[in-house]
């Protein structure tokens, strides 16, 4: 079964949600809004865009802030309650080319049982700090896989099928903050999900929100490597055989 739907975290993302919500819309898809926590503005906005879309857009909201991850995984959870299969996550601010919705579906059901994951294909507006910041996470993440399955691990443009992410969160606590893109991707390729690469546009609106904080979000990822590290090692045999017969 391939029945998808769109979550999207908001915080503080006022200025950028409706047009993204808009051109999601677009693709004829239904939509969970979740609010984490956001200002008051920001809440108000998010009410006004699920009033206008009854039956399309129903919001989830946080009385505070959780984070990204934990934004995301309210949205799972809505949607195993509704019924879907899959989960196209995509981020409130603006950065991905929603135009690819179609792209990822297809992908999607194409290969139900794996995760699509978005792989940037940066313009010129991207900081270049960050860019190369980006390429520390990619290397520990292939030593934490023992492979270059994953190709980029930080975009939240992707489609996930349901049940094995709840399944992992029900029996693991995961990193609700920047570190949850990284740790799920990782988490269900050691569960033996497999993760296809598909490349997709992103850009940086010169209005755009960033939230991630760089002293907190970078100790956060930094911690979460070395526990994947370790986490690996009692998995490395299972891993080279797997590495072995691609």
């Amino acid at each position: 079964m391939f029945k998808p739907c769109v979550v999207i975290p908001v915080y503080n993302h006022e200025h950028a949600i409706g047009k993204v919500l808009a051109r999601v819309l677009q693709h004829g898809l239904p939509v969970i809004l979740v609010d984490d926590g956001s200002s008051p503005t920001c809440a108000a906005v998010l009410d006004a865009l699920a009033a206008a879309h009854p039956g399309a857009v129903v919001l989830e909201r946080h009385a505070v802030n959780q984070g990204k991850g934990g934004a995301v995984l309210t949205g799972f959870a809505r949607a195993e309650r509704e019924g879907y299969s899959h989960v196209l996550q995509v981020d409130a601010d603006g950065q991905h080319d929603v135009a690819d919705v179609p792209r990822f579906l297809d992908a999607g059901r194409a290969r139900p049982h794996a995760v699509i994951a978005g792989c940037p294909l940066y313009d010129e507006s991207v900081p270049a700090l960050r860019l190369y910041a980006r390429y520390l996470t990619h290397v520990w993440v292939w030593i934490n896989t023992l492979s270059l399955a994953i190709r980029d691990s930080m975009c939240g443009f992707r489609v996930y099928p349901v049940a094995p992410v709840l399944a992992l969160a029900r029996r693991r606590r995961l990193g609700l903050r920047m570190n949850f893109d990284i740790e799920i991707l990782v988490r269900l390729y050691w569960d033996g999900l497999e993760i296809a690469n598909l490349p997709t546009r992103v850009g940086y609106p010169e209005d755009g929100v960033s939230h991630f904080q760089a002293w907190t979000d970078n100790v956060l990822i930094s911690r979460l490597h070395m526990t994947l590290f370790f986490g690996m090692l009692p998995r490395v045999p299972s891993l080279l055989v797997r590495s072995w017969r691609k």
